[in-house]
Formats: C-alpha cells, sequence, structure tokens
C-alpha cells in the first residue's frame, strides 16, 4: 500500500476562519466580518494506493470556480472569505494521472465533507464508489444548505453517492467508525465539527496512523492547541473531536495530515508523528 498527497491548488482564507476568534455566535460573526487573510494554503487530496483498489480521499477544486458565476452571488462568503487559485494541470484528475493511474480505475472516493475545496473534482471519476456521511449530504440538499456554503447544484449530473452511516464500533476514542477495506486497514472515523457530517480516513501502517483529517483542524499545530477553527456550526462538538483525536495521538504515533496544512506532506514523506512536547 502506498499513500500519495496530492496538491490540486489552493485557497486563501481568513485567518479568523483558521484559528477561530470568541465563543458561540461572536466567533462566527467575527469570521463573517473577514479581516487579515492567509497566505495561500494548500488544497491537499490523497492518493492510497491499496490492494483492494484505489481510493481517492478528496478531490480539491476545478478551474470552472475561476469563472464568474460559479458561485452563488447572494451569499457574501465566497466574496468576501475565499480566494481559490488552480490550473488545468492542478485538477485532481491530471494530478492521478501523474502517479501513473487512469482516474475511471479509481474504486473508491471518500469524501470528508462537502465543501467547494474538496469535492470540485467529482467530474473525474464517474467509475467510482464515492462515499460521503449520510449527516453532511442531508445537510449540502436541505433548505440551507447553499446558504451554509455547499454547492450541490455544481455536482455532476450522474453524482448518486453511498451515504454512509458510522456504525457503533469504537475506534481508540471514537465512538463510531466503519472499516472500508476487507482488510481493515482503511476506516473512517467521525470527526463532525467543522462541519456535521464530517468524517476522516485513518490508514493504518505497520506500528503507527496516517489520519487523513480533513479540515478537523487546519494544522497540525492548531489540534496541539486544541483551537476550534471560525466556522465549526457547533464549537462544543468540535472541541470534543479536537480532544478525541488528541487522545489518539496520544495512544498511537501517528502522522496527522490535515487538508490545508503546508506541512502535511513533508511530513507524510517522512511518517513525521504527531510531536506530543509541542503542546501548549
Amino acid at each position: 500500500m502506498r499513500v500519495h498527497a496530492v496538491q490540486t491548488g489552493t485557497v486563501a482564507i481568513r485567518e479568523r476562519q483558521r484559528r477561530g476568534e470568541g465563543g458561540g455566535a461572536l466567533r462566527l460573526l467575527r469570521t463573517a466580518l473577514g479581516g487579515a487573510w492567509t497566505e495561500p494554503l494548500p488544497i491537499w487530496s490523497w492518493v492510497i494506493d491499496h490492494p483492494e483498489g484505489v481510493i481517492v480521499v478528496d478531490t480539491g477544486v476545478n478551474t470552472r470556480m475561476l469563472e464568474p458565476g460559479y458561485f452563488t452571488r447572494w451569499n457574501p462568503y465566497f466574496r468576501r472569505n475565499v480566494r481559490v487559485s488552480v490550473g488545468p494541470e492542478e485538477e485532481i484528475g491530471p494530478r492521478v494521472r501523474d502517479l501513473g493511474i487512469a482516474p475511471e480505475e479509481v474504486r473508491w472516493v471518500v469524501l470528508t465533507h462537502l465543501h467547494l475545496d474538496h469535492d470540485g473534482g467529482l467530474h473525474y471519476f464517474p467509475n467510482a464508489e464515492i462515499l460521503v456521511s449520510r449527516e453532511e449530504h442531508r445537510i449540502a440538499t436541505g433548505s440551507l444548505g447553499k446558504a451554509a456554503g455547499y454547492l450541490p447544484h455544481r455536482w455532476p449530473s450522474w453524482y448518486a453517492p453511498r451515504l454512509v452511516d458510522l456504525s457503533p464500533e469504537p475506534f481508540g476514542p471514537f465512538p463510531r467508525s466503519l472499516a472500508l477495506t476487507a482488510e481493515g486497514d482503511v476506516r473512517l472515523v467521525g470527526t463532525e465539527g467543522h462541519t456535521a457530517g464530517h468524517v476522516s480516513v485513518v490508514v493504518s501502517e505497520e506500528g503507527r496512523s496516517l489520519f487523513l483529517a480533513g479540515d478537523t483542524s487546519y494544522t497540525e499545530g492548531l489540534m496541539l492547541e486544541q483551537v476550534v477553527d471560525g466556522v465549526s456550526p457547533r464549537e462544543r462538538i468540535a472541541q470534543r473531536t479536537l480532544e478525541r483525536v488528541l487522545r489518539y495521538a496520544e495512544e498511537v504515533p501517528t502522522v496527522y495530515l490535515p487538508s490545508h496544512d503546508p506541512g502535511s506532506a513533508a511530513r507524510l514523506a517522512a511518517r513525521a508523528p504527531v510531536r506530543m512536547e509541542a503542546r501548549v
């Protein structure tokens, strides 16, 4: 089994989104009002070349997002709080081909959640079984989905995901999980917080785990600090998830890989586990 970090463009967000300020509604309001921008952050997708089939975790952005009218005009978030940059050769399809894998041969696509920088490359994988949590899909397609920043009208017309309900099978400190592979070495765990249906993917290697964290936190450092981001709708749930991730990393040597951490690819290459002594 080989695991590859694949960068699919960059996104800049407000610093208050990366590191939430205040609590409750005040935290969300401060994020909405803007402030300083982050540097352009990588958008990592992950390709797991597994004996049971190739797995892609998240699909990044696409160049159509740069076209006028792609985003819902009435939602101020897209005008005020996000700057996407991506070229045609940076989309997930060409990136997967660079690894010698045809997108048509991908068996599974796992979406940690349905925000635009994670589902923008779905059109490359019409033959794959696409997995998304049932709760995430419900919210994204509900009456308030677009207001919450989801873009279901941009999904491919053929998009018909397998809606996943995690089973009450504990995995370390996580009370619910689901084995994706028959071997059980690739597993989904519930990491609700950034969105209500957010999941992460844990790849078990000999003696360690690779924790493909999506947007559970924006960096490893923020997870160690236990800092909730500025857009998580329910702060207490996000805080509980961060506590579980930290406990898991204390129990199992864990390479923690958030989707927008500039250091994620280097930590994967070095198999560098979370440094507990870096806790604040």
